[in-house]
């Protein structure tokens, strides 16, 4: 009775919900009213980045006088790693590869890794490290990194780095280590990473991601040698940052920056190792959105071997042809050529031009004076009892090494 009556009075509907013709109108509004929301909120963007552009000029200074301060505060102690009762050098690489591994599954950030090898190498320098625990040291390590500075979404769990480590520990053990790193280090677990200094030296001029991923790929390749253990990230980033340069045939900054201050015995340092880096390296940086800077360098190596033995090699002099009456002339291409061998061919070592190099327990005789090659200029970083290049293996051997060195 009641639905008839209102019926009668507001005439015949299937609904009381009716759709008015000015609901056209009130779209349109709230949609202008969103569009003026956007726009607030970039303009907002905008004036909050000149604002910070403004201040970190502002201090920029007391921003680096305090990384330079921080850095010499949280650098590892070489002296003290070297008596470690068992882990060794060599064993270095097998968990950097893990590292950089597990770094890359998880997506996290470039600074990541580079502070998860301070704190690996921190806690070395001031515990005894047993060489089962090792691994576990470095997982402990790259969370607490993650944890640190990555985005939260990102950070690996217990359970993902245990099913990584081919559940060689138990959920306890990583927390325990994750406890004990911490303590160990005072729960100083910042540090300027060399990532952090690439980018104010980016900032400097503008924007290349190749020379950015150029920079960091060389940074990384220090990574696995000793002897830039010690080095400063500040000298690291800038002489890595001036290499990389170099490579791609960029313009190097001025003197009177930051970054044109870089150390140019540590340049030749890092030149010296870009040959043979370690597979995992070289297959990540590898990829396109890191612009296959790995290919780019190993180009550049063999184009400059190339230039070295062009340049090495003697001239050779004008061939005489001697022809007989009886035969006829014969075009030198044509006829065959004895090869010439090039007797001062040289080859790149180590980022030097050197000249060949005398395998051991020989030597090479001019007429009666055998005369001994000399060593290269830059040795590589010593691994003691071990070849040189023997942490250089394909990526599923590096659990199972320590695993089974325990």
């Amino acid at each position: 009775m009641a639905h008839q009556q209102t019926q009668t009075r507001y005439g015949h509907c299937d609904t009381y919900f009716v759709e008015s013709h000015d609901d056209g109108v009130y779209a349109a509004r709230a949609e202008a009213r969103e569009r003026d929301r956007a726009i607030s909120r970039m303009r907002q963007r905008a004036i909050a980045e000149d604002l910070t552009r403004t201040t970190a000029e502002e201090y920029q200074e007391d921003i680096m006088d305090h990384m330079e301060h921080m850095e010499s505060q949280t650098m590892p102690d070489v002296n003290s790693i070297d008596i470690q009762t068992e882990i060794q050098w060599f064993m270095r690489p097998y968990l950097l590869d893990f590292l950089v591994e597990a770094h890359a599954a998880f997506q996290l950030l470039p600074e990541t890794l580079f502070l998860a090898v301070n704190l690996l190498d921190r806690y070395c320098s001031r515990r005894v490290v047993y060489k089962r625990h090792y691994q576990l040291v470095g997982c402990a390590a790259l969370l607490i990194a993650a944890k640190y500075g990555d985005k939260k979404d990102r950070v690996p769990t217990v359970r993902e780095l245990k099913s990584m480590c081919c559940s060689l520990y138990d959920d306890e053990m990583f927390t325990q280590m994750e406890w004990h790193v911490l303590q160990t280090l005072n729960w100083m677990v910042g540090h300027p990473t060399v990532d952090a200094f690439l980018q104010l030296a980016l900032s400097e001029a503008a924007y290349d991601s190749e020379v950015e991923h150029m920079t960091v790929y060389i940074a990384e390749i220090a990574l696995f040698h000793k002897e830039f253990v010690s080095t400063k990230p500040s000298v690291l980033a800038r002489s890595a940052l001036a290499l990389a340069r170099c490579i791609l045939s960029r313009t190097q900054a001025k003197t009177s920056d930051w970054a044109g201050a870089y150390d140019p015995q540590t340049v030749m340092s890092l030149s010296n190792h870009l040959y043979q880096p370690s597979q995992v390296l070289s297959r990540k940086y590898a990829s396109m959105h890191l612009s296959s800077v790995s290919t780019t360098v190993d180009e550049f190596l063999q184009h400059q071997a190339q230039i070295a033995r062009r340049a090495a090699a003697p001239p050779t002099p004008p061939a005489t042809i001697v022809q007989e009456e009886t035969k006829p002339a014969v075009d030198s291409y044509l006829s065959p050529q004895t090869p010439q061998k090039n007797h001062y061919g040289a080859v790149m070592l180590h980022g030097c031009m050197t000249p060949p190099i005398t395998p051991e327990n020989e030597q090479f005789v001019h007429g009666n004076v055998a005369k001994s090659q000399p060593l290269p200029m830059y040795p590589t970083t010593p691994t003691p009892d071990h070849p040189a290049n023997a942490h250089y293996q394909p990526p599923y051997q590096q659990n199972t090494y320590l695993q089974t060195h325990q």
